[in-house]
């Protein structure tokens, strides 16, 4: 345990509080902490109510005891609190990460979860080294409101088995939580609505002794406090080729979906985030976590949501989420297994309506954007509804975005030729961005049967990316010396003239 601290996140060196003066210090700790305590402690309160189900849930799909998912909301929401890069995001066990440890469990059991877990953690602290942060770049926007409204699709869709088949009262409670959480708002805001909404519908059902579904029956709540351990599996090259796979898929996915929540929170909350350090810290909690006998996590988008939705800016409200989440199943949980999954059903479909971005439907937007921009967003939200996994919807729009940026890109290279007045130089003029996908048809303009003596292929508004653009050229200039004619490329840019022969030398070595 002695080498954890050493893998803590280092912020950059602007964000180093030693750099800046005590008062400067405070003021960030301020900011960072304790802005204002009373509506950060409030959200996390509503978020630990939120997260008690999700866990237990998350758990029985993985196919582990309940108190694996709720220990590892516990452990990485206090670890991620302290050492994220993203305030006010909440991290924990989360469905997507839950279905790819299915397998594991089921063939080798839960002490090689645990193995998969660490190693899933020193990975991802790894790729936070290497700034795999960093490629959040190349996700289009498109990308991203595909991904948010398939998570509000997801969020909403998991809800529907508390609600269809159940008794007129669960629907009853479920409509009585939305009135109040939408009401509620426009007469006061100093206790968040969806903490109101649980409290009132549980004291309903208490009181009349109304039968419906309650948190106790989603699975027994632990008793105990997590204790530290090394998971009970050989140590030995099988048991990593074991876990490796299972390992390396958690890593991605949950990067994948804890980079994307912090992109949405730094645009709804209009603060930026630190991606890189946000990347080491859910390996560092994932570490952590493995050693307490928790399950993989990652950043949860409905709770984040929750908490930013009830005023949370601050780590208080992710650290509190993590302690009341502890305090409730520990201290109280007699108490919470008599919340109604009504009252928690309201919350989660409201916050499903709320994370939809119902603006990229409307018809004005429908009618203004690309039909190829609206086909990425769709395609990655049908990938996401119909895999239940987000990062595969991601990878699709992705992909399909590069497709047709690429196509787009082709379409605007272009070439025309001109003759000199003496009718022995013909110049061929090429304009736009030559690459693989622009260049195939490029080849075919050029008019290897023109008598003329003398050929310029002139590339001044133009740009090579790749081997196939240099190769295409090169192969024009051979055909037309194989015919007796002098054809030359000028008007290279440095990066393409530097491209060019670097490419030109290993293409004529082989």
């Amino acid at each position: 345990m002695s080498v954890l601290p050493s893998l803590l996140p280092r912020p950059r060196r602007p964000r180093l509080s030693r750099d800046l003066p005590s008062g400067g210090r405070r003021a960030s700790l301020k900011a960072q902490w304790w802005a204002n305590p009373r509506t950060e402690l409030l959200a996390g309160l509503v978020v630990a109510l939120a997260l008690i189900p999700e866990a237990i849930a998350f758990s029985i799909i993985a196919g582990v005891d309940p108190q694996v998912g709720l220990y590892a909301s516990f452990s990485i929401a206090v670890i991620i609190a302290i050492a994220g890069g993203r305030p006010a995001m909440i991290s924990g066990a989360t469905g997507a990460m839950a279905l790819l440890m299915v397998p594991l469990v089921r063939e080798h059991g839960v002490e090689y979860l645990f193995a998969a877990t660490i190693v899933t953690g020193a990975l991802q602290v790894v790729f936070g080294w290497l700034g795999v942060g960093n490629l959040m770049r190349f996700i289009p926007r498109t990308v991203m409101t595909g991904f948010v409204n398939a998570l509000a699709v997801l969020i909403f869709l998991a809800q529907l088995p508390y609600i269809f088949g159940e008794s007129w009262a669960v629907w009853g409670l479920v409509g009585l939580g939305l009135v109040i959480m939408y009401t509620l708002p426009r007469f006061t805001k100093a206790v968040p609505a969806p903490l109101v909404a649980v409290v009132a519908l549980t004291g309903l059902v208490l009181a009349f002794d109304v039968r419906v579904p309650a948190v106790g029956g989603m699975g027994e709540l632990p008793t105990t406090l997590p204790i530290l351990g090394i998971p009970a599996v050989p140590f030995e090259l099988e048991t990593l080729l074991i876990v490796a796979p299972y390992a390396l898929a958690l890593a991605f996915v949950g990067l994948l979906e804890s980079l994307l929540t912090a992109q949405l929170l730094d645009d709804i909350t209009d603060s930026p985030s630190d991606k890189a350090r946000e990347s080491r810290a859910q390996g560092l909690a994932n570490v952590i976590t493995g050693f307490f006998g928790g399950m993989a996590g990652c950043a949860m988008i409905g709770q984040s949501m929750i908490n930013v939705r009830s005023g949370a800016r601050t780590r208080l409200s992710t650290l509190s989420a993590g302690v009341f989440l502890l305090i409730l199943i520990l201290g109280l949980g007699g108490l919470v297994a008599l919340i109604p999954m009504a009252a928690l059903v309201a919350v989660m479909v409201v916050v499903a309506v709320a994370t939809f971005d119902w603006s990229s439907l409307s018809p004005n937007t429908l009618r203004r954007t690309p039909k190829t921009e609206t086909t990425v967003m769709l395609v990655t939200v049908g990938v996401v509804v119909w895999t239940h996994n987000l990062a595969y919807g991601v990878i699709a729009g992705v992909v399909l975005a590069m497709i047709f940026f690429a196509r787009r890109a082709a379409l605007h290279a272009t070439m025309f030729s001109v003759l000199d007045p003496t009718g022995t130089v013909r110049s061929y003029v090429i304009t736009g961005e030559l690459f693989f996908a622009s260049t195939n048809e490029l080849v075919h303009q050029f008019d290897l049967d023109d008598p003329t003596p003398n050929v310029i292929i002139d590339l001044t508004e133009a740009d090579l990316w790749d081997s196939s653009a240099v190769a295409t050229l090169d192969a024009v200039v051979a055909r037309f010396a194989a015919r007796g004619v002098d054809a030359r490329i000028t008007g290279l840019t440095d990066h393409s003239a530097d491209l060019h022969d670097r490419l030109t030398g290993q293409l004529a070595s082989h």
